[in-house]
């Protein structure tokens, strides 16, 4: 053998032995590695509604303009999701319902025309928008909240024809031209039948986990040329159905749209108790409650009563627009949002409505990160909703980096809803892996007879716990070299109830 071969064997087996003794260490640890079955706790997920309102409406957030093509369509719902999970959000309100037409395949109304240009032409290659966005939310376990506008026929923003099967068309007497609008009367009995249909179709249909309606009721108020107030034209109804009984036109008014608002909850109950029905009215009431605010009269102008659903609990939870500073005292943030917990008797959620979109346009971002943390102070509040997803895609003023970097540093389940539930499911089952090899991997599935929405999984680890929520569908993790101290697993199911934790604690 030549000198130069045996110094080329002697180094290669230099490196070999170096090899060998680099991963001994790592070798004997892995052999060492066991957890084992344990009774730690680990610190309660935090427990907050954090929605976003996304608009469809004249293509305010989504679709951006119309005549997208599906793909096109689809990359801009995913950029949304994707955005909200990655800010911690665990909502979105998602407008499927603009004007008596539909971002999804309806049985009853044409499609909308901001997804096509024209109004009952369906997305070509053919897709669901509904069924997608609902599909994709769940993956990144966020909810989806279907927004339908109940009683708003047409918008002024529609430009194309109006579809034959729309209900301007296919049922002209239920229909009311209202100032630039068109709007179904409340007051026809024919319309809360129509309007709850087109409701109760998604909900049969859909795996929504919310119901939501807006601020809109009977009409804000329109004006002629001369500037004059137009009064809503539902004389014919009001001769039917309400001028021969004891309630004034006014408390007539109002007791249309309570009437339907109660049907609708008890009606989305009957059919899936763990689908939420909330609403977000106007922000005030009614001007004086409390003495200090001034402002629009949504009780005596567009007739919702909104303090009687809330204080009745036809609703699982109220988001008053409360769009309005800190420091502005006829309208006072903290004031009006102290004033809407003083009248949830029932404790149902109260999650205000904050105008995130006026970052960058007179505010800056630490108004609403106060208001957040006012909020969070404010007893009875468990919860808020961006006005609207604009404000944190385009990072205003620096609104979306400092809500990720401060305000959301954990992730939060959506409050759990014990009107409606209180069976909290069994306990998971939970099996780790690799433990030879070091190569982490757990197992978990739901428990007996039950369906996992979402996982919480929490990890200890140098005296810190870490916390993940993860999808239903979720069943394997993969840690790697990754050895916490503990970890732990709770199953959430769809009324947000949890199970006990199933946790491992490392030995050795």
């Amino acid at each position: 053998m030549s000198a130069l071969r045996h110094q080329d064997n002697v180094m290669n087996v230099t490196k070999s032995l170096s090899g060998l003794l680099a991963i001994l260490p790592l070798l004997a640890a892995a052999e060492s590695l066991v957890y084992e079955p344990s009774s730690i706790i680990p610190p309660p997920p935090v427990r907050e509604f954090r929605g976003v309102w996304v608009a469809t409406v004249n293509n305010t957030v989504w679709p951006s303009k119309k005549g997208l093509s599906t793909a096109e369509q689809k990359a801009e719902l995913i950029a949304i999701l994707d955005r909200a999970a990655q800010l911690k959000l665990n909502a979105v309100i998602f407008q499927v319902r603009p004007a008596c037409d539909a971002l999804y395949a309806s049985r009853f109304e044409p499609w909308s025309e901001y997804l096509t240009g024209t109004m009952g032409k369906p997305p070509q290659p053919f897709y669901d928008p509904l069924a997608f966005v609902i599909q994709e939310a769940h993956k990144r376990g966020l909810e989806l909240h279907a927004w339908f506008n109940p009683y708003r026929a047409l918008h002024p923003s529609a430009q194309s024809p109006v579809a034959s099967n729309h209900v301007s068309r296919t049922r002209p007497n239920l229909v009311r031209k209202y100032g630039s609008y068109l709007w179904l009367d409340p007051g026809e009995k024919d319309v809360q039948e129509y309007s709850l249909s087109v409701v109760m179709d998604v909900v049969r249909r859909y795996d929504v986990d919310g119901v939501h309606f807006d601020d809109y009721f009977y009409p804000y108020t329109e004006r002629d040329k001369s500037g004059k107030e137009l009064d809503f034209p539902d004389e014919a109804s009001w001769k039917r159905f309400g001028a021969g009984g004891k309630l004034s036109r006014e408390d007539w008014r109002r007791e249309n749209v309570s009437a339907f608002v109660r049907r609708v909850y008890e009606s989305v109950k009957a059919e899936k108790p763990w689908v939420k029905f909330g609403i977000s009215p106007h922000g005030i009431w009614r001007p004086g409650y409390p003495s200090q605010i001034k402002g629009f009269d949504s009780y005596a102008k567009v007739f919702a009563d909104s303090r009687q659903w809330l204080a009745n609990g036809w609703l699982d939870y109220c988001a008053p627009q409360l769009y309005w500073a800190i420091d502005s005292k006829e309208q006072s943030f903290p004031v009006l949002l102290k004033w809407w917990s003083e009248q949830n008797a029932r404790g149902r959620h109260l999650w205000p409505g904050i105008n995130s979109i006026k970052v960058g346009a007179g505010w800056q971002a630490n108004e609403i990160t106060n208001q957040i943390g006012l909020a969070r102070k404010q007893p009875g509040v468990s919860g808020h909703i961006h006005w609207s997803f604009s404000a944190l895609k385009n990072d205003a003023d620096g609104l979306a980096s400092a809500l990720e970097s401060r305000i959301y540093t954990q992730p939060a389940l959506v409050p759990a809803s014990p009107w409606l539930s209180t069976n909290a499911p069994g306990r998971p089952s939970f099996f780790i892996s690799g433990l030879k090899s070091g190569n982490l991997r757990f197992m978990c599935g739901p428990a007996k007879d039950t369906q996992a929405w979402l996982w919480v999984i929490q990890t200890k680890s140098g005296g810190e716990w870490q916390t993940e929520i993860a999808a239903g569908g979720t069943r394997t993790r993969v840690l790697g070299d990754f050895h916490p101290d503990v970890i732990a697993v709770t199953q959430i199911d769809r009324f947000g109830n949890a199970s006990q934790p199933v946790a491992f604690e490392r030995r050795g």
